[in-house]
């Protein structure tokens, strides 16, 4: 099905763009969602009417995830679950708990910007992905314990790892530039002297020979 978008979709396209997609998904996701309608001549008119005031909507929208995405800058959700000795849990964490946990922050955000690929079935740390829109999207810790005080132990130990790990690879981005350096210094050397190898074996030019001076008719 041939469809006009009223907003930027992800991996589909912009606001105005006119796409091919498969109608199941246009009719049960993107057309009762109004993101977009059916490419024919009344609302392709319709669109150009309107496209101002769209383009204010995804402005709006656009505006709105950066604003969470920064209110989420550094967030991390603990969520207290029960688990065996071995750390698996006793049920699991899915995406409706990791939203609730930030809506209970304070920051209003549906289910759908979550992005999980499976539920989370161990105690620990995890970072996920929240997809606030095409353009934006921000990542936070859900650290999982089986009370807030290991929550906290947990917290410490990732924030330790973490901070060797960036260490770790601070050093090697310097060293990777020394190398470079190193390399591109002796790149120039050799390159002198093979010029200057060059130099000393090209044959000395001859000597101009010079004329007897013609001698004028008195």
């Amino acid at each position: 099905m041939e469809i006009i978008l009223l907003e930027h979709i992800a991996k589909l396209g912009k606001m105005g763009d006119k796409v091919n997609v498969k109608s199941g998904y246009a009719r049960n996701y993107l057309l009762p969602q109004k993101k977009a309608l059916r490419a024919t001549e009344a609302n392709i008119a319709y669109f150009e009417k309107q496209r101002a005031e769209l383009e204010a909507h995804n402005k709006a929208l656009f505006d709105d995830a950066n604003k969470k995405a920064e209110e989420l800058k550094g967030f991390s959700a603990v969520l207290v679950r029960q688990a065996a000795e071995t750390g698996q849990l006793y049920g699991s964490v899915t995406i409706r708990d990791i939203a609730a946990a930030i809506n209970e922050s304070g920051v209003a955000l549906e289910r759908r910007f979550v992005s999980l690929d499976k539920p989370i079935k161990y105690l620990g740390i995890y970072p996920v992905k929240l997809s606030l829109h095409p353009e934006v999207s921000q990542t936070i810790l859900v650290n999982v314990a089986r009370s807030q005080d290991e929550a906290k132990k947990q917290a410490k130990a990732y924030n330790n790892e973490t901070t060797a790990v960036a260490k770790e690879e601070t050093v090697a981005e310097a060293k990777a530039e020394e190398a470079k350096a190193e390399t591109k210094s002796k790149s120039k050397a050799k390159a002198k002297v093979e010029a200057e190898a060059k130099a000393e074996e090209a044959p000395a030019e001859a000597p101009k020979k010079r004329g007897r001076p013609k001698k004028t008719a008195e």
